[in-house]
């Protein structure tokens, strides 16, 4: 063993102890070690800070923003609506989201196919006021799954199949020859993951973001559009729809006047305001679904014309406020300040009025949508006290199959590998922005930097080891060890092995250096290379321990509110099933 190895297994050895001690944050631990590698010399200092650039790091930050465009053209609330049904319980949901992301990935890139499931399982996480911590983790091994089951699920499978065809089998493997062994690796794991691993996960505070926050509920008016399908329906036929989406129906505005009681039963007609009771994030939903109108819709319009963007703040109007004692009308909220009042939240008051025509009082609550570019000073302006940021948003509903065509188009072309898919993701970013589904001065704040840092931190040192050797040296004890072993005990030991590589290094530079590693042993036993090949391309593709041997994994991190050390928890019981369902399959459906 050189001293560039020691060096480099000393790092990694003290990164792991440190991330699983959890003491200091991840990023300034991985940042911290890559500092320490260039200045010890073992990593080349023009290569120090080049897993900043790489595909991995920069799939991760796009796919975290392409989440927040399908989020924001309503596309996830698309879905929400279709396919989930906040109000199951944690295994059936983990199962059906579970089923979803691993079928998906089977036939897309399995990051794209997180990248679309990941805010909607957060979506309902938050309806249901329960952890999204919970069931981000259970999604992601489950679109890890999935990609092992064809040959364009995952990057593995595809370098595998390179392989084998320029080895003596002359021939790579073909869309499905993955799909005997993948597919009941991916079923085993599933069933799994969905009955007894996701009560392995670590419930704490942080892990419950995106979960169910205490939110004020506000009353708001939405307009019935005048070509909307809502016209001629009463009332009481929307109870449905705004139960799902957990809003309250409390009352109609018609010709300026407010119905209460008899609104119930009420035919709706064109420009009917329906008054809402509801969270910010209700309402949007509610809205969406039934494609209804702002209050003042018209001047929303206008504004999204005129800025860059919107933004919806939450506001307490105080004593010395200018709206204290006034309606927002009185003031000219709207043509002063270009700001549209969606809703009023008053702890044990009563509001009969019209909101514009409402006079504010102070601790009245405000829902504001403000051009992005001025909203600190809409907030000046008013004397307002604004409440904490919780990235509140309109969803673009208009846009929504518009986001999907983008996102969707991309994936296809990357899937048969016509547009590189980092390049793709880019374009899909670049589509969001011109077509304004994201405003461009909110794109940054969409990206986990911590995770980024991690990655470019890690990527260099795996590098590093590779370059160095050390990853052919444990190669090479792997081939001394299994020596005069049985082949389904050979299979098991290159399968453990290469998995542990797989947690610590990317799964591509994993596959590049395990499937040579295989194709000896076959050799040294005389038999097809072929069972072998597919131990390494299911192994290599199960990367369950830490956070940054798959890129699915990286993603969950922050959205989860994950620490390090929370991942083997399910991982390694997962892992363990993977090899114990895996080398039977290959024995039965390739042999020896």
């Amino acid at each position: 063993m050189t001293q560039d190895q020691i060096i480099l297994f000393s790092l990694f050895g003290a990164v792991f102890a440190l991330l699983l001690w959890g003491r200091f944050r991840y990023d300034l631990v991985a940042f911290t070690a890559l500092m320490v590698g260039v200045i010890l010399g073992v990593v080349p200092k023009e290569d120090a800070f080049s897993g900043f650039g790489h595909p991995a790091t920069l799939i991760v930050a796009l796919v975290l923003v392409v989440s927040a465009g399908l989020v924001r053209s309503g596309a996830v609330f698309l879905i929400t609506r279709t396919m989930v049904d906040s109000s199951r319980a944690m295994g059936a949901h983990i199962a059906l989201m579970g089923g979803i992301g691993g079928v998906l990935s089977a036939f897309m890139n399995n990051v794209a196919a997180l990248a679309l499931l990941m805010p909607v399982d957060i979506q309902t996480a938050r309806k249901a006021g329960r952890a999204a911590g919970l069931t981000l983790m259970p999604l992601s091994f489950a679109t890890i799954l999935g990609g092992m089951v064809t040959l364009i699920g995952t990057p593995p499978n595809i370098i595998i199949a390179q392989i084998r065809a320029e080895s003596a089998a002359g021939e790579p493997f073909r869309m499905f020859d993955f799909a005997p062994v993948g597919g009941i690796a991916a079923i085993a794991g599933l069933l799994f993951v969905a009955t007894i691993g996701w009560r392995m996960i670590p419930q704490r505070e942080d892990t419950a973001r995106g979960g169910g926050e205490d939110l004020t509920a506000y009353l708001a008016e939405l307009v019935v559009p005048l070509e909307s399908k809502l016209i001629g329906q009463r009332v009481s036929e929307l109870e449905e729809a705004a139960e799902k989406a957990d809003v309250m129906i409390v009352g109609l505005i018609r010709g300026g006047k407010r119905r209460g009681g008899a609104a119930r039963n009420a035919t709706l007609q064109a420009q009917d305001a329906l008054v809402i009771e509801a969270t910010p994030e209700a309402l949007d939903e509610f809205r969406t679904a039934l494609k209804l109108d702002f209050a003042d819709e018209k001047r929303k319009e206008q504004l999204t014309v005129d800025s860059d963007g919107m933004s919806i703040l939450e506001v307490v109007v105080t004593d010395t406020s200018r709206l204290s004692g006034r309606t927002t009308q009185a003031v000219g909220l709207a043509w002063r300040q270009g700001t549209v009042l969606l809703g009023i939240a008053r702890e044990g008051r009563r509001i009969t009025k019209q909101m514009r025509k409402t006079v504010l009082k102070p601790g009245d609550i405000l829902l504001l949508l403000a051009p992005s570019d001025t909203a600190e000073e809409v907030v000046r302006w008013t004397g307002c006290l604004p409440l904490a940021d919780r990235g509140l948003a309109v969803t673009q509903d208009t846009k929504t199959w518009g986001a999907i065509a983008m996102f969707g188009g991309a994936v296809a072309l990357a899937s048969f590998g016509l547009v590189y898919l980092p390049v793709a993701l880019g374009l899909v970013v670049v589509g969001y922005v011109l077509t304004r589904i994201l405003p461009l001065s909110e794109i940054y704040d969409h990206i986990e930097w911590p995770v980024v840092v991690l990655l470019g931190s890690m990527i260099p040192l795996g590098a590093a080891l590779e370059t160095s050797g050390g990853t052919e040296l444990i190669a090479g004890a792997l081939v001394g060890l299994t020596e005069g072993l049985p082949p389904w005990a050979i299979l098991t030991v290159l399968m453990v092995v290469t998995m542990t590589l797989s947690d610590v290094l990317n799964n591509t530079a994993t596959t590049i250096v395990a499937a040579p590693v295989g194709i000896q042993m076959a050799a040294s036993l005389g038999v097809s290379a072929d069972p072998f090949l597919m131990a390494v391309a299911v192994a290599a593709s199960a990367a369950f321990l830490t956070p940054i041997g798959h890129k699915n994994n990286t993603l969950i991190l922050g959205p989860g509110g994950y620490r390090f050390g929370d991942y083997w928890r399910m991982g390694l019981p997962l892992e363990i099933i993977i090899v114990a369902v895996s080398v039977p399959a290959i024995l039965i459906f390739w042999g020896f």
